[in-house]
């Protein structure tokens, strides 16, 4: 089985459940083409990215030349088709958040796309985001005489819906994924009837050299980690609000972020009038292994996210068992249980977020421990990666063989 992966910036450093699922993938004996609109904007730091990297081919950094001649190529042999997909270009654009101009840049990638998957004598392409990826891919596949399917993440791709097109594109997919059952449910409320049966649940994994030879010691110091992009809706604001709440009576609370975005400024702003600079340290982006270090030097993990699709990051957490402080939104629940392998608060709440991280604080040993032992295996149960690349490597066959 070979088929594309189409993604719209490739590899990132926030992208390793892509990474991990393409493995995965390739473990399972499938041959995957990588494809991506341009190259990552964040510098690629981690060894894996870079391998990566050398196996994905840019559609913008392929140069003039040969974009010119892939565009020409398609429209010549297929000009009645290429006339379609420009047509169904302009149709999204007009009404999109994008715009039409745009999409007509969308157009011309993927008439670009659909010339390297015919080169490549690929019969499936698979996007990641329902995004500009999934509309590129739903233009090209056609152009190719192949199928399309994607994976929707959310959360933004359900807070505009009409303005990507989310529903022309799961209508015209030969199967969508949802990474949670909340995810599926918020497709289906896009979505005719008709619609649901392509509607799988396929979620996103850590494989077990992540955290195998990872011991049980329970890190009495009250460290904590927080991995994400500085951005509104990962909610580290109100994070710093409650360690500055937290440490008048923990002195030596210190939580680490480990990310950067473009929060960073109001985040440094925050922690400098909290005067809390002692504790919480802005580490910026770090490897994998890096990661794996510093959460297995913490105490518990906290993510006070505001908007989420199921983070990886909480699964990293859990499988290294380190209990989790978050918030029950979206899919988060499906993973995490309040008190028995973390805390739940409320998207917001600083309170409820200061308090959870006194209760991570005080709990005896023990009890950490219990907790970061069911995190382990609620992540063995429900995501591994091998596991549910199986599961996605079982849609992608029945696609590939319903074809000649």
């Amino acid at each position: 089985m070979k088929l594309a992966y189409f993604i719209n910036q490739y590899p990132g450093i926030s992208h390793s459940f892509i990474r991990r699922e393409i493995q995965a993938l390739e473990r399972g004996g499938a041959e995957i083409f990588r494809y991506a609109i341009r190259p990552p904007k964040d510098e690629v730091i981690a060894q894996e990215d870079f391998d990566e990297n050398a196996k994905t081919r840019h559609i913008i950094t392929a140069g003039a030349g040969p974009i010119i001649r892939s565009i020409a190529s398609e429209i010549v042999a297929n000009p009645l088709g290429a006339a379609r997909a420009l047509g169904a270009a302009a149709s999204m654009g007009w009404r999109s958040e994008a715009g039409l101009v745009r999409h007509l840049f969308y157009f011309g990638e993927a008439l670009v796309l659909a010339n390297w998957l015919k080169r490549d004598g690929l019969r499936h392409v698979h996007a990641h985001f329902g995004t500009n990826a999934a509309t590129i891919a739903m233009l090209a596949a056609p152009l190719a005489h192949a199928r399309f399917s994607f994976t929707v993440h959310g959360p933004e791709e359900f807070e505009k819906p009409a303005l990507i097109s989310l529903g022309r594109k799961l209508e015209n997919a030969a199967f969508s994924v949802a990474i949670s059952q909340f995810g599926a449910s918020q497709l289906k409320k896009l979505s005719d009837p008709s619609v649901w049966p392509s509607i799988k649940i396929v979620r996103c994994g850590i494989e077990s050299a992540f955290y195998q030879g990872a011991g049980n010691d329970v890190v009495f110091a009250p460290h904590f980690v927080c991995t994400g992009r500085l951005c509104t809706e990962k909610g580290q604001l109100d994070l710093v609000e409650a360690i500055a709440r937290v440490a008048k009576d923990v002195p030596d609370i210190k939580v680490t972020l480990i990310g950067d975005g473009p929060m960073r400024g109001e985040i440094e702003a925050a922690i400098k009038n909290h005067d809390i600079s002692r504790n919480i340290v802005l580490a910026g982006w770090k490897t994998p292994s890096q990661v794996r270090d510093g959460l297995l030097g913490a105490r518990g993990f906290i993510l006070p996210s505001y908007a989420e699709g199921l983070p990886v990051s909480i699964m990293e957490a859990l499988a290294l068992r380190r209990p989790v402080i978050t918030t029950y939104i979206a899919g988060i629940p499906e993973l995490v249980t309040d008190g028995v392998c973390g805390w739940l608060t409320p998207a917001g709440d600083i309170d409820a977020i200061a308090a959870a991280l006194r209760a991570a604080i005080s709990a005896d040993d023990d009890k950490i421990a219990q907790m970061g032992n069911e995190g382990r295996r609620r992540v063995e149960a429900m995501h591994d990666i091998d596991a549910e690349a199986g599961r996605l490597a079982e849609h992608f066959s029945t696609v590939l063989d319903a074809r000649p």
